[in-house]
């Protein structure tokens, strides 16, 4: 006796196709996206960004106002606005400090060149923050990423970007004063 076995055609996965910044920007000026509010680019992939609780609106907010009054003569600060780092990202950090006065960035947004510190407030969105978006910041050359992380309550502080990630880590926990350098 025989058994005969039946076996299915698998359909050829999907293709996967990458954007650039520049088409990234064309989609969101043409109004193609629905909401475009809810995703950002990272990888030259629409991802998803993730809904913010209490505790991480706060802490966004706490740490905004900490690096504000620490701001010297020539820089500013944003919130939840993108920042363009070729060729295929464009993240929203919760917290970037960026080159110049608001007036700058009506027209443009800010690039790495500008940009001395971002920080990502993380709990959902660790892997992703410590996976893609670290790859991210360092591949486009942001001098200084920190995660606040509210899970294991302590600062992680990348820094030294290169091609392969950030050479430098460091980890301060609950207490533990975390040292700002913006522009030298």
């Amino acid at each position: 006796m025989s058994t005969a076995t039946t076996t299915r055609p698998t359909a050829p996965s999907p293709s996967v196709h990458r954007i650039t910044v520049d088409e990234y920007e064309r989609i969101i000026e043409a109004g193609a996206l629905e909401d475009p509010g809810r995703v950002e680019l990272i990888d030259g992939e629409l991802v998803d960004k993730m809904g913010k609780t209490a505790a991480h609106g706060w802490v966004a907010k706490e740490v905004l106002k900490a690096l504000e009054s620490r701001l010297p003569a020539g820089w500013t600060s944003r919130k939840d606005e993108p920042v363009r780092l070729p060729d295929y990202d464009e993240p929203e950090p919760d917290v970037a400090i960026v080159r110049g006065v608001d007036a700058d960035y009506e027209f443009r947004l800010p690039t790495a060149a500008d940009v001395a510190l971002v920080v990502e407030v993380s709990a959902s969105t660790l892997g992703q923050d410590r996976g893609q978006k670290l790859s991210a910041y360092a591949r486009g050359g942001i001098p200084v990423y920190w995660i606040v992380n509210l899970i294991d309550r302590q600062v992680e502080v990348y820094s030294r970007p290169g091609k392969n990630g950030y050479r430098s880590h460091k980890t301060f926990g609950t207490g533990e004063q975390v040292h700002v350098v913006i522009g030298g």
